[in-house]
């Protein structure tokens, strides 16, 4: 898996989203070492943010710098990183973002193993008893949201399903 050396436009846009709503903002570093930018996404009204456990080798570091703060943290993980590396971290965070593709490029094809992963993750999550929040970012649209809500996700990031749609609404009707 390869991340971004940089962010290119991420901390302009979430500021001005933040400018015209006080709708939770939540936002995704998939970048080399993110550590060089919570402190600013901090201050720009960032609500949550998600780091990939696969980009830093400072994860501790990110989530104190995160818990000081007013917002919740995240970690995404990708499909091939093994469930129990999240072990660490799981009482740690506000919300574990499973990915069902490989980050990189929109509508890409949901990877089915995903769905075991998600009852892994429920588990591990059940075991360590932990109050986290599973979302479920990367190939979700109609014909998967009702399995991976019954298996326990309670955010579903549906991208491209919504944005590619001729319909936007009834898409988001059809995921609720």
């Amino acid at each position: 898996m390869e991340f971004c050396p940089n962010i290119s436009f991420g901390m302009p846009i979430v500021s001005t989203i933040r400018s015209m709503t006080q709708k939770p903002l939540d936002v995704h570093l998939m970048i080399i070492e993110p550590e060089r930018y919570i402190d600013r996404f901090i201050e720009i009204g960032s609500d949550i943010i998600t780091v990939h456990i696969e980009a830093t080798s400072k994860m501790d570091n990110i989530l104190n710098k995160i818990a000081k703060s007013t917002i919740k943290s995240g970690i995404a993980i990708n499909p091939d990183t093994p469930i129990n590396e999240l072990e660490n971290y799981i009482e740690k965070v506000d919300l574990i973002c499973l990915m069902g593709v490989h980050a990189g490029f929109g509508g890409q094809k949901f990877i089915e193993k995903t769905f075991d992963r998600l009852v892994e993750l429920k588990s591990l999550i059940k075991t360590k008893n932990s109050s986290a929040l599973i979302e479920i970012d990367g190939g979700v649209d109609n014909t998967n949201n009702v399995k991976l809500k019954s298996l326990g996700a309670d955010v579903l990031v549906a991208g491209s399903y919504i944005f590619k749609s001729s319909d936007i609404n009834k898409a988001i009707s059809s995921l609720k």
